[in-house]
């Protein structure tokens, strides 16, 4: 299986790291957030990684470079010209994620000890066209799912959105399940033929767009370590969690 790491954000939320450095090289106990994430694919035998760049983009290039990967094959998606989102990303990439019959790919600004065998066993078994790891932590955006794990829309909890906008005239409040998307998904090659949007767009409005018509699955997985290092005091924070 091959991967993305999705690393060109400007991490505005980490200033004043960000204002010189991109998020990605933050470091967490001397290894910056790109080796861990790499690292922690290497466990599963995932060893060829697509990162993307834009903010201070040479950077992570030249990171990768002198540290030759930390053993891993990485090609570089260069979004240096425009920045993309996390759809837009992963399009782009597509060549290189929809050689195999399922890809992972991940935030490079979260850690966690998911079991990654695990989900993309249930990814399989269930012949998703993508499976999103959630928990149940509290967020002011959540995903919202059947009891059966199936996406069906999206609540931003400060506004009161609901997309898509007449998601309440199919389903009831209480048979969807509220969940916070942890930035890592397995996606299945055929995922890539269905993406209606171009340019500069959310991976998050395409599962909205499928979800109707697709099989989008939740794997639920409180019980591991995660930890979004968006923020200084969540970064200070990853130091506890991971040595």
């Amino acid at each position: 299986m091959k991967a993305m790491i999705l690393a060109a954000g400007m991490g505005t939320r980490l200033k004043p790291f960000t204002d010189k450095h991109p998020k990605a090289l933050a470091m967490v106990n001397g290894k910056s957030v790109l080796q861990r994430n790499i690292e922690y694919l290497q466990q599963y035998g995932i060893t060829e990684v697509m990162v993307n760049v834009h903010h201070f983009a040479q950077q992570i290039i030249d990171a990768v470079e002198k540290n030759k990967g930390w053993g891993s094959q990485i090609t570089i998606s260069d979004e240096s010209d425009a920045l993309l989102e996390t759809g837009g990303g992963i399009k782009k990439a597509a060549w290189f994620l929809k050689s195999e019959t399922d890809c992972l790919v991940m935030n490079a600004d979260i850690l966690t000890d998911l079991d990654l065998n695990a989900i993309i066993a249930q990814h399989q078994q269930n012949q998703a066209i993508a499976t999103l790891a959630t928990t149940g932590r509290t967020t002011s955006r959540y995903l919202l799912f059947s009891k059966l794990g199936l996406l069906n829309g999206w609540k931003n909890e400060n506004t009161g959105e609901y997309k898509p906008a007449n998601l309440l005239t199919n389903f009831s409040p209480d048979s969807l399940q509220p969940k916070a998307f942890s930035g890592l998904q397995i996606l299945s090659k055929s995922i890539f033929r269905q993406i209606a949007f171009s340019g500069k767009f959310s991976m998050i409005d395409v599962y909205l767009d499928l979800c109707p018509r697709f099989k989008i699955l939740c794997f639920d997985h409180s019980n591991s370590k995660f930890i979004d290092i968006g923020t200084t005091e969540k970064l200070t924070m990853a130091e506890s969690l991971f040595d």
